[in-house]
């Protein structure tokens, strides 16, 4: 049971709250957001005191009915209600540290995928495994140092970075709060790895957009359908983008491609037939040319 981090998520579910959310009348002089902690224990059913020591860190840990009553009076999403659960302890934890080790069939999936860009990401956001496509179409990941493989890490200090890939998204901001929201319950289920903890103080202490939505405390992270590429040779390119679970490793394997015969899937054909390597040569070439 995280005390301290279930204290805070609680208050900031609940300061987001207005009283007509939940039926009851705003009054005339409320010195704080949200709702009161005597509403909610109310609407919750349970003591004042014992939820004020739940905000507090010094509540021991509550049942599973209590979780639920607190859940439904702060109008929590079932992402929101299962990460309260994890929070309380009242969640199975997974092992120690996340898994960076794929499965070889799910390798050879990645390497047999045709007109389709694909990696496998970690739960930590690090990439794992990848096709030539993908690193056509997002930047040679062989050539980069395993922490600078780490899409997280990417999105919030990339663009800064000399040794940084020119290969971008446009849809840069929605995925960068997806981030956010997907490593929160990453460090629920793994709070003693250090190398999710590494990463959420590096970029808490480094990025001032991350340290800002981290402190929303959101959870229900929308998935992104389509993402767009900003890329230096093809253009812009619109893709769809599905995330499947490898739900035995914490894992996913996301897959970027394009409808047939439209002009997105054109650009991912060229990009086949460029690799990454021969992309990166004509860029080159191309930069070297407007130089002269």
């Amino acid at each position: 049971m995280d005390k301290q981090e279930l204290g805070t998520f609680l208050r900031s579910r609940r300061e987001r709250l207005r009283p007509q959310d939940v039926g009851l009348p705003s009054g005339p002089r409320r010195r704080t957001p949200g709702l009161r902690r005597e509403e909610v224990a109310v609407l919750a059913h349970i003591s004042t005191e014992y939820y004020v020591r739940l905000e507090q860190g010094r509540a021991p840990r509550p049942s599973g009915e209590v979780l639920a009553g607190i859940a439904g009076a702060l109008r929590l999403t079932d992402a929101e209600s299962d990460h309260l659960h994890v929070l309380a302890g009242t969640a199975p934890l997974r092992a120690r540290l996340h898994r960076r080790d794929v499965r070889p069939s799910i390798l050879a999936l990645v390497e047999r995928l045709p007109q389709t860009a694909a990696l496998v990401m970690s739960a930590a956001f690090e990439v794992l495994a990848w096709n030539d496509l993908a690193a056509a179409l997002m930047g040679d990941f062989a050539g980069l140092a395993p922490r600078d493989r780490n899409l997280a890490r990417r999105a919030f200090l990339g663009p800064e970075r000399p040794d940084s890939t020119p290969h971008g998204i446009t849809d840069a901001a929605e995925f960068r709060h997806q981030v956010v929201m997907d490593l929160r319950a990453v460090l629920a289920r793994y709070p003693t790895d250090p190398a999710v903890t590494g990463l959420v103080d590096e970029l808490r202490d480094t990025s001032p957009d991350f340290a800002r939505l981290w402190e929303r405390h959101d959870m229900q992270a929308a998935p992104m359908l389509t993402k767009t590429f900003r890329h230096p040779v093809v253009g812009q390119v619109t893709v769809d983008c599905d995330a499947l679970t490898l739900a035995d490793r914490d894992q996913h394997l996301v897959l970027y491609s394009a409808p047939p015969e439209s002009p997105d899937a054109d650009a991912l054909a060229l990009l086949n037939v460029l690799g990454a390597q021969a992309g990166d040569a004509l860029l080159q070439r191309s930069h070297g040319q407007a130089a002269g």
